[in-house]
């Protein structure tokens, strides 16, 4: 049963959170996060784009379910990006199909850009706390004037450390609302059975 995330051992906050500690999280398996399918909040959302010729960037993408969904729904713009190299070609070898030149094998703080949308989706719990307003500055830079960073964000402030870190409303209107208009910052309706009640959703535009 997938719960809020892994039930796996969790490390101290400060740990260093790098490539090898990621690549070594796919390779054993200790992916509880990992729904095997596109989030619904996202996918209900993504159902909604009439434009699919949007540049989509989706940040620490994992295993990436959102952006195969995009890309068989007919989405020619969707980027994948993660600094493990585990989950980059785990996601290759599962959608062989999808283009090379939009699987983005790199840092999300080193990575340049224009996009049109930014999907979060379990990324942004998974960071240093004190990376968020970083997260929050990078994501503005990424985007063009007007554009959207949409998804999900966890309600709940966990009990053990992480990853992954959770938060609430309050705490996040801190962080975004120096970048961003917050056009939604609210309960998720639609979440999974095991993350009911424990999920934000957010849209917010530069």
């Amino acid at each position: 049963m997938i719960l809020l995330y892994a039930e796996t051992e969790c490390i101290d906050m400060k740990s260093n959170l790098n490539a090898d500690f990621w690549n070594d999280r796919y390779r054993n398996g200790m992916i509880g996060w990992d729904l095997g399918y596109p989030s619904t909040p996202i996918k209900e959302y993504v159902d909604q784009i009439q434009d699919k010729e949007i540049k989509i960037l989706i940040p620490g993408a994992g295993n990436a379910y959102e952006a195969e969904y995009l890309f068989e729904q007919g989405f020619t713009n969707v980027n994948v990006l993660d600094i493990s190299e585990a989950a980059i070609t785990s996601f290759k070898s599962r959608v062989p199909d999808f283009p090379d030149d939009k699987i983005i094998h790199q840092d999300f703080f080193e990575h340049t850009g224009q996009y049109d949308l930014i999907l979060e989706q379990t990324f942004f719990c998974a960071l240093n706390p004190e990376l968020r307003s970083a997260y929050a500055y990078k994501v503005y830079d990424l985007l063009s004037d007007g554009g959207l960073l949409t998804g999900v964000l966890f309600n709940v402030v966990f009990d053990k450390p992480g990853p992954p870190f959770g938060g609430k409303d309050e705490s996040y209107r801190a962080i975004f609302c120096p970048y961003f208009q917050i056009e939604i910052m609210a309960p998720c309706y639609n979440s999974i059975a095991p993350r009911a009640g424990a999920e934000l959703f957010i849209k917010l535009r530069k």
